[in-house]
């Protein structure tokens, strides 16, 4: 891989001559393919020759990369195909949390969901967790992963940080996982080489430092504030923290590791506070920098739910997510075969067994929904989102099994 010269003489310097060797013969290599099972879908179920990721539940590397876009039990919001690195939130949260009591949850960064649904599945059922992504287009796609992802009390919205600030909402847990010069992406993204510069650096951890201070203002005395980027860079990183630290008064938190994770810590001279670099060519994954922070105060945790007396439930306009199952009294559930659940996939029409019921029912992928249709006799109208079809017109013959039952 062709890296800038400006980028390898700042990483070299930052890493060291004998990391920097291993972490750029790392980038030749295929990147990690991993997934995270939804506790409340595959619950019993795990991938096949899926090996464990050591510092996630539910999270596993798979042996080579699948078409993923041919399963359904995606689509059916089974699991999560996300790097291992960033898996490390699980580890986190469990530890800053560990009774699972949380007073409310912000991602202020959130598109396209893959922290946010992680942190949807460890808070407890009654939290309310609010996913936001600034961007319109980003915050669709989103609004689509968080749906399939399918737990209550998960909502997203798109806006800015400070409207976030101007609302005077409070969370006990901020995720800031900010925009970034995407250094950690080199691998998986060779694209990513071709957009990196100095100048996107320098724009990055300016903007990084006002995400924080609205964020900052959003978080309830005793909260937590997880600050992550995919990037190598002490600007982005270290040093922001240090910010975060000196400026806003900001309490580092350390968080347990064991030695065969190789998570790298602080690289910037003179700071010795935890942090944790994930860093390819020593752990299993892409680039990820993490820090957690405490804001200092006498302010405690409780669940956040609807109605809570000690809550402040923003008042933010939130996006609307399409309509997968029926509200009320459930629709009658059909099973269909790998063929139909790929051609409802596709929005297109469908004929369903003779003995169905008319009217709304519920068409699933081995007993996991994927959405609605309307059986009128002789067809079936779709209801799944036109937005989310597949549009690709090769589809296998066969399903390749990457989920078995356990």
């Amino acid at each position: 891989m062709q890296l800038p010269q400006y980028f390898i003489q700042q990483t070299r310097a930052i890493f060291g001559e004998e990391r920097f060797e291993r972490f750029v013969k790392a980038l030749d290599d295929e990147s990690p393919v991993s997934i995270r099972l939804n506790p409340t879908k595959a619950a019993d179920m795990m991938p096949v020759d899926g090996e464990p990721i050591p510092w996630c539940r539910g999270g596993y590397y798979l042996p080579k990369r699948p078409n993923f876009t041919f399963d359904p039990l995606l689509h059916a919001g089974c699991y999560y195909v996300q790097e291992a690195s960033s898996m490390f939130l699980d580890e986190v949260l469990r530890q800053v949390s560990p009774s699972g009591r949380m007073e409310g949850a912000l991602d202020l960064c959130a598109a396209p969901g893959g922290k946010s649904t992680l942190l949807r599945a460890v808070l407890p059922a009654d939290s309310i967790l609010y996913s936001n992504e600034p961007i319109a287009k980003r915050a669709s796609i989103l609004l689509e992963n968080v749906t399939k992802w399918g737990y209550e009390n998960h909502h997203v919205t798109n806006l800015y940080p400070k409207d976030y600030r101007k609302s005077k909402a409070k969370f006990g847990l901020i995720l800031c996982d900010v925009p970034c010069s995407g250094e950690g992406m080199f691998r998986k993204d060779p694209d990513s080489v071709k957009e990196w510069s100095p100048q996107n650096v320098e724009k990055c951890w300016q903007l990084q430092r006002e995400i924080v201070v609205d964020a900052w203002a959003c978080l309830n005395e005793g909260g937590i504030l997880i600050y992550s980027t995919c990037t190598y860079n002490i600007k982005e990183d270290e040093e922001n923290v240090r910010w975060i630290r000196d400026e806003l008064g900001a309490e580092l938190v350390p968080i347990a590791i064991k030695p065969e994770w190789n998570i790298t810590g602080s690289l910037l001279e003179g700071f010795d506070e935890p942090v944790y670099r994930f860093i390819p060519g020593y752990t299993r994954g892409e680039g990820l920098f993490m820090a957690v922070m405490r804001k200092r105060g006498e302010g405690t945790s409780k669940p956040y739910k609807e109605g809570h007396k000690h809550a402040r439930t923003p008042q933010l306009p939130l996006l609307t997510p399409p309509i997968l199952k029926q509200e009320g009294e459930s629709a009658p559930k059909v099973n269909l075969t790998y063929a139909q659940a790929m051609a409802y996939l596709r929005h297109e029409a469908l004929v369903l067994p003779s003995d169905t019921p008319r009217g709304i029912v519920e068409v699933c992928f081995e007993e996991h929904a994927l959405g609605l249709a309307k059986n009128i006799g002789n067809r079936a109208n779709n209801l799944y989102p036109k937005e989310w079809k597949i549009k690709t017109t090769y589809i296998p013959n066969e399903y390749e099994t990457i989920l078995r039952h356990t």
